[in-house]
């Protein structure tokens, strides 16, 4: 086994590790708490969760992109911002991903 490889035991040890932190983190929320009223206050924050989640996710694939070995792509970087104007603009996410792959596909295309 050279220095890339894992052991198949580690790896079934993290998955389930994993998959056990992840029951734990729903069962706070679904099990101990799931029939009660939350505070306004906690509703509030878990209203803007999707919107905090999706450009955390998005962000390095803009910013370091894979396809280019981390290096900053101009390409990318304007189809982000076409797909936030769109989503800004409109306040339609099917409208903005679609603007952003349209944009993105042709910006691929055009500089290929």
């Amino acid at each position: 086994m050279n220095g890339n490889e894992i052991a198949t035991s580690t790896l079934w040890i993290v998955i389930f590790g994993l998959g056990i932190g992840s029951f734990a983190l729903r069962i706070v929320f679904l099990g101990l708490i799931g029939d009660r009223a939350l505070p306004p206050w906690v509703l509030r924050h878990l209203r803007y969760t999707a919107a905090a989640i999706l450009p955390a996710l998005v962000a390095p694939l803009v910013v370091w992109p894979a396809a280019t070995d981390g290096e900053p792509d101009p390409v990318r970087l304007f189809a982000a911002l076409a797909t936030f104007a769109v989503a800004f603009s409109f306040r339609n996410v099917l409208a903005a991903m679609i603007t952003g792959a349209a944009t993105l596909g042709f910006g691929l295309w055009l500089f290929s």
